[in-house]
Parts: C-alpha cells; sequence; structure tokens
C-alpha cells in the first residue's frame, strides 16, 4: 500500500514563514523611510511657506518707513493653523566691513583724504542700511529647529555728505 502525502511539512511550512515575513520587514522599512521623508519635505515645504509670507508682511510694514521703526526684537507665532511654528524677528545696524587696513596695507599706502573718505562712507552706509533677521522655529518635534533668512532695509533719503578736507581758492 502507498501513503498519499498530503499537506506540507513543517520544515517546508517555516521556511514560507521566514521568506514571507523578510519580505514583510523590507515592505514596511521602506514604507517607514518613505513616511520619513515625506515628512521632513512637508515640514521644509512649510517653513519655506511661512518664510515667504513672513517677510512680505515685514516688507510691506517698513518699506519706505525710517529705519528706525523697524524694532530690534519682535516676536509672535502663526496662530492656530500652524500651531507648531512661531517666528522671531531680529534687527540691528549694518556693519560695514573696515577697508582702511586694506587700503593702507597696498604698496604706497593711502592718503589721508582718500581715507577719510572711506570712514565717512562706512559710517554712512552703517546709518542707511538696517539688517534684519527672521527666524521661523518648528516646535513640534524633540527639539525645536529654527529656520532664518536675513535682508537688508536701505534707507535712500539719507544724504551721502563727504567732505573733502581741502582748502578753496
Amino acid at each position: 500500500m502507498r501513503k498519499n502525502k498530503k499537506g506540507f511539512t513543517l520544515l517546508e511550512t517555516l521556511l514560507a514563514v521566514v521568506i514571507l515575513s523578510t519580505g514583510i520587514l523590507l515592505l514596511t522599512s521602506s514604507w517607514s523611510g518613505s513616511f520619513v521623508r515625506i515628512r521632513k519635505t512637508q515640514l521644509n515645504q512649510d517653513v519655506a511657506a511661512l518664510l515667504e509670507r513672513k517677510m512680505a508682511e515685514i516688507d510691506l510694514e517698513y518699506r519706505g518707513k525710517p529705519l528706525d521703526s523697524i524694532p530690534e526684537e519682535k516676536e509672535d507665532d502663526f496662530g492656530s493653523e500652524y500651531s507648531h511654528y512661531r517666528w522671531k524677528l531680529v534687527s540691528r545696524e549694518f556693519k560695514a566691513p573696515n577697508l582702511s587696513s586694506i587700503l593702507m596695507s597696498k604698496e604706497g599706502g593711502a592718503n589721508e583724504m582718500l581715507m577719510t573718505m572711506i570712514n565717512q562712507l562706512t559710517e554712512h552706509l552703517s546709518k542707511t542700511i538696517k539688517e534684519v533677521k527672521v527666524t521661523v522655529i518648528y516646535t513640534g518635534g524633540k527639539k525645536p529647529l529654527e529656520y532664518s533668512v536675513v535682508t537688508y532695509f536701505v534707507d535712500y533719503n539719507k544724504p551721502l555728505s563727504i567732505g573733502g578736507g581741502g582748502g578753496g581758492p
């Protein structure tokens, strides 16, 4: 008499379970990696849009006004729609680089009149340009993430007065 073998052996069943679980594990890790990348992309897109929106609001609010009207610090949130986001504005006087050391290091140096003009120009730039840094802070993660952008406001109405220091006829 011949025995009829129907069904699978224990070894075949275990092997099929191992192959199936490995496939499921690879699939879920791929999906979770994609999900993390999608969340990061969404976060970056939200931050870019909020920075652009806030910079446009600040530009509309202070464009054409005296530089003194721009506060040194200001912060707020974006309302209930973006509850995990805050923004902060920090402004400061523009610091022009000191060019006198570069001019003096050149062969022959620089004369006194040129140095006076450069110093007056540097002082004028410091008074007519204001640096404004806007930061969007995301507080929805484990630690806050900050994204910043900087712009410069220029007061074109301040006259440039560079004195020569030379005598007239």
